[in-house]
């Protein structure tokens, strides 16, 4: 049997209402399949931790995350109590930063049972890979002088061997999807970095001959995510364009309330991480109606991420008969609790069973 260490963070909000039925989720996914299981570290790390101990975690944290196989994160932050920049560069950018998650991963599809705000979405299935350990958001930069004289610094920051492994991660994906990438660029406004990146794509195109390419600007590529997402397989993206589109990707589809993230280390040294894209939502935590669909389908990522792509498509299928089935959660037009969507997606799991 394969048995997986997970490293549980719930955080703050919905997290901690979302992340113990996915869990549930999960341990009947292994029940059924017989060959894994999931051995959880759970950690209670998040603002409410902050406001006790004055970190966001503790100084061996980092350590503690590196023994598992993978970190299950929920949502982190509060800004009622603690501000986000010191939530989000404590908790969640340390963790990407220091476990080299070089690739972040956001899908955005058509899901069955949920109303897109498209008049015709044509049942667009779409991945972004986007690039995320450098790009705009260096934090190489600054401020200097005060009033009216004050200047503010930030350096995008592109370097060849990030640009290329984004790029080649997006061409293996292809691979075993659509057969298309489509680099998302501006080279004809941002003179350094874009056409860089360009010439990166042009190289990297090269060896995957059998992979259909187009480089659109961001501004075009924003409108075709809206106008036609069903012409786009894999998107490539620095990682400003890439928060962007994925967004628009989430927004697409209905619901940010639905869309899973993975923050893919490449090197083998640390465990990747899986959180779903939406927030902690601390005016609705508590009242059971937060949409646990996120974070069920970012734990269907993570299960592809250790090879049972099967059982991932498995839960996906059943996520969208049970969406189709009528039962969701207020957000997406729907009556059913956390807990209600959660059962009966457990339910129809066992049924297949």
């Amino acid at each position: 049997m394969k048995k997986l260490s997970i490293s549980v963070v719930p955080g703050d909000g919905i997290g901690k209402e979302v992340m113990p039925e996915t869990l549930r989720v999960l341990d009947t996914l292994a029940n059924i399949h017989g060959g894994i299981s999931f051995d959880y570290r759970q950690y209670p790390w998040s603002c409410q931790y902050y406001l006790k101990h004055g970190v966001m975690m503790p100084e061996d944290g980092l350590s503690r995350l590196a023994e598992s196989d993978a970190v299950f994160l929920g949502a982190v932050g509060d800004p009622s109590i603690v501000p986000d920049h010191v939530s989000l560069w404590g908790l969640l950018i340390k963790i990407r930063r220091e476990f080299e998650q070089v690739i972040n991963i956001r899908p955005a599809k058509q899901m069955k049972g949920i109303v897109s705000p498209l008049a015709n979405p044509k049942d667009f299935d779409l991945v972004v890979v986007r690039e995320n350990s450098e790009g705009e958001y260096s934090e190489v930069g600054g401020r200097i002088h005060s009033g009216d004289d004050e200047v503010a610094i930030q350096n995008a920051v592109f370097t060849k061997k990030g640009t290329r492994r984004a790029m080649e991660y997006a061409f293996e994906l292809a691979n075993r999807r659509g057969r298309h990438v489509t680099s998302a660029t501006k080279s004809n406004g941002i003179v350094h970095s874009m056409p860089f990146w360009d010439e990166v794509f042009k190289e990297v195109s090269a060896k995957y001959p059998e992979i259909s390419t187009n480089s659109v600007h961001i501004d075009a590529l924003s409108a075709f995510m809206v106008t036609k997402p069903q012409t786009l397989d894999v998107i490539v993206a620095s990682n400003l364009f890439g928060d962007i589109l994925t967004d628009i990707g989430a927004a697409i589809m209905g619901s940010i309330g639905i869309a899973p993230a993975a923050n893919i280390n490449l090197n083998g040294k640390y465990p990747s991480m899986f959180e779903p894209v939406h927030g902690s939502a601390p005016d609705i935590y508590g009242r059971g109606i937060a949409n646990p669909i996120g974070q069920i389908w970012t734990g269907k990522m993570m299960i592809d991420h250790f090879g049972e792509t099967e059982l991932g498509n498995l839960l996906l299928t059943t996520i969208e008969e049970v969406l189709n089935d009528g039962i969701k959660t207020p957000d997406i037009g729907g009556t059913a609790s956390t807990t209600e969507v959660t059962n009966a997606i457990i339910e129809k799991l066992v049924s297949k069973s």
